[in-house]
This record gives C-alpha cells, sequence and structure tokens, in this order.
C-alpha cells in the first residue's frame, strides 16, 4: 500500500543520510494512514539522530498508544529522556 512505500522510500532516504527527504516520505506515510506506527517510530529516529528530543519522544510516544508492545520504540524514549536530560545538565 502507498504508506508501506512511502516508508520504504523514506527508509533508502534514511540510509543515505538525506535526513529531511526521509522525514518528508515518513510524515506523508503517516498522513496517508495515521493508525501505521512505524513512520513515526523512523522519523522519531531521525529526529533523536538531529538531536530534536522532544519532537522524537512525541513520535517514539505516539508509537507507544498505536502498539504498546512495541519494544524498540519504548527503548528509543528511554534513550531520548536520558540525553535530554544529559544536554540540559551540559547547559546546551
Amino acid at each position: 500500500d502507498l504508506a508501506t512505500a512511502l516508508n520504504n522510500r523514506g527508509q533508502i532516504k534514511y540510509f543515505r543520510v538525506e535526513f529531511a527527504a526521509a522525514m518528508e516520505d515518513y510524515t506523508a506515510a503517516i498522513e496517508c494512514q495515521p493508525s501505521f506506527e512505524v513512520p513515526y517510530y523512523n522519523r522519531g529516529l531521525v529526529l533523536y539522530r538531529l538531536g530534536c528530543f522532544d519532537e522524537a519522544m512525541k513520535d517514539f510516544r505516539k508509537v507507544l498508544e498505536l502498539n504498546p508492545q512495541f519494544e524498540d520504540a519504548a527503548l528509543s524514549l528511554k534513550q531520548a529522556i536520558l540525553d535530554k536530560e544529559e544536554k540540559q545538565k551540559r547547559g546546551y
């Protein structure tokens, strides 16, 4: 389906380190099928790598709302919270 295709295209761009383009595809996949948790997770990973912890945590929480059994999202959420706290401790 279209949402899966957009998510998969986003993955290819992510692996090419084309983060902005990957996020566009993940967002389009979400708009196409809002109940599909995988593009939220993938977009969260990009946001996390860019240091946008609040936005990443929002996406990881949405994944867990849609699928509470999504272990990688739970782990990624915990890591984003820890990294945000560490960033604040260092004052940047």
